[in-house]
């Protein structure tokens, strides 16, 4: 990467990061509330306050009926945020959509903080899935927008990385507390979501607009100065250059008959897009990765002690950090099909090794074997599945249906999020199935599903154009063929003038 190059990226990346839509904070915000329901399972005062003393176990528990009710309604509210944000983003724009998630994410955390017990908890995770929809979807699109396309994986994987971030933060307070015995355990959590929201919202106020949305609401001149700001490029006529550009793509995906409806994502072409987008995201889920989620209450039920647990939780979100960030070296020569695919391959493994642990007897020593699986079962997660899904999904849809195949992505994420928020508290709990780490065979089996989807299903997008991926699509060529099936250079020459591949978009 030249210092050219490499000055653009660092100069987009600033901008791009205290957006509207991609504002770390945001994500980094969401890594860590989301986290938090699973941590509170093992917390012993959450679990003195809104459960029960278990005779089996000798501690407090929360029952697996309203464990499942809390992550449920969580995965409610999320997918409803993320419909409400399709239609607010494409009608009031990104930044106004945003301002009005923090804001409402702001209040409904008293709603958390002051919850006396679970049916008022399970209200304000339902409420606050809205803002967490929202946020959800804003990073990924952004990010694909304002890159160009040597550069265009880096800020997209990126968004992993702040959610790692979040992770971390969550679990470091979590250990932190560990030896607190009030109620102070768990409140300390809620009250440091207040910090988020103002860099959060000071960043959308600095933020520029997309570029792309004020063109196709036929503001130009606007959108002229979103790229001023992106860019600082001197040329003369450059903005303008860049926003004819923008149109004309407009124009050329319009008579294509591409609409901006979630209808217009299942036709024709875009249908098959959207199911690639929408899959990649919900193998994320079907991997194991809700292990990772429960980790400390996984591990205690591996056998280890609750500090232990703590402490390798801990470390587990470390490893995954360095895993995505090695994941940026990766994608350069290996390509996404490729490291997500392989990635897939390892953790299938890595989960049968644990399923066939969880039958043997419950010991320290195996409680610390399937506590290393786990930790390295998020570096591999962290360097393939996790990051790769983030580039992927930006990749694959159309631009004028980018954030529509973003949301309904998310929301087939969320709806096997649902699944398994119904599913992973019985395997858990003692109180219930008490699967433990046998719970890695059914994980095992669902990664081989998502795997074979992936040989035959999912393209390379590996330094293509969007005008491209457009054509390739058009073309209906298959999946394995992507990545070395040449492109009319005529047509894929007029698609990259349209989408501006030399400046800042594409």
């Amino acid at each position: 990467m030249g210092c050219d190059l490499l000055c653009r990226l660092l100069r987009v990346s600033l901008v791009a990061v205290c957006s509207s839509r991609a504002n770390p904070s945001a994500i980094i915000m969401e890594g860590y509330d989301t986290l938090l329901l699973g941590q509170f399972y093992a917390n012993q005062p959450f679990a003195k306050r809104f459960g029960f003393l278990d005779p089996v176990s000798g501690r407090y528990q929360i029952s697996a009926k309203w464990q499942t009710g809390l992550g449920a309604g969580c995965q409610v509210g999320q997918i409803l945020g993320l419909q409400v944000t399709g239609w607010a983003s494409e009608r009031f724009g990104y930044r106004l959509t945003m301002l009005v998630a923090v804001i409402a994410l702001t209040g409904l955390l008293f709603m958390q903080f002051f919850a006396v017990n679970l049916p008022m908890l399970l209200s304000a995770y339902i409420l606050l899935g809205f803002p967490w929809g929202t946020f959800q979807t804003m990073t990924v699109s952004y990010a694909a927008e304002v890159m160009p396309i040597q550069i265009r994986p880096f800020l997209t994987t990126y968004v992993n990385l702040c959610w790692v971030f979040g992770q971390i933060i969550c679990s470091a307070v979590n250990l932190a507390l560990k030896k607190n015995e009030t109620e102070w355990a768990y409140k300390i959590h809620f009250a440091v979501q207040w910090f988020w929201p103002i860099p959060i919202f000071i960043g959308i106020l600095l933020a520029p607009e997309s570029p792309w949305w004020l063109t196709r609401k036929g503001r130009f001149e606007d959108a002229e100065r979103a790229i001023d700001r992106l860019t600082h490029n001197t040329e003369p006529g450059f903005a303008k250059q860049q926003v004819a550009m923008m149109h004309h793509t407009n124009e050329l995906e319009k008579e294509n008959e591409v609409g901006v409806s979630f209808r217009d994502c299942f036709k024709g072409v875009n249908k098959r897009r959207t199911e690639i987008a929408c899959v990649v995201w919900l193998i994320q889920t079907i991997s194991g990765s809700p292990l990772m989620g429960t980790a400390t209450y996984f591990f205690e039920s591996a056998g280890l002690a609750s500090e232990t647990a703590s402490q390798l939780n801990l470390a587990m979100f470390g490893v995954g950090g360095i895993g995505t960030i090695s994941s940026w070296f990766l994608m350069k020569p290996f390509g996404r099909r490729d490291l997500y695919l392989w990635g897939q391959v390892v953790l299938v493994i890595i989960m049968l090794v644990t399923g066939i642990l969880g039958t043997m007897k419950q010991t320290e020593s195996t409680g610390w074997a399937i506590g290393a699986l786990l930790i390295i079962f998020t570096f591999v997660y962290d360097i393939s599945v996790g990051p790769v899904c983030y580039s992927l999904v930006a990749e694959m849809g159309s631009t004028r249906l980018r954030s529509k195949t973003v949301v309904l992505a998310r929301n087939l994420y969320n709806l096997g999020g649902l699944v398994v928020s119904i599913l992973n508290p019985y395997m858990l709990n003692p109180s219930a199935w008490n699967w433990g780490p046998k719970s890695g065979f059914l994980w095992a089996c669902t990664g081989i599903l998502g795997l074979i989807w992936t040989f035959f299903r999912l393209p390379e997008p590996k330094g293509r154009s969007y005008g491209e991926l457009d054509i390739l699509f058009e073309d209906r060529i298959p999946a394995r063929k992507f990545k070395t099936t040449i492109v009319d250079e005529f047509k894929a020459a007029e698609r990259t003038r349209a989408a501006g591949e030399g400046g800042i978009v594409h």
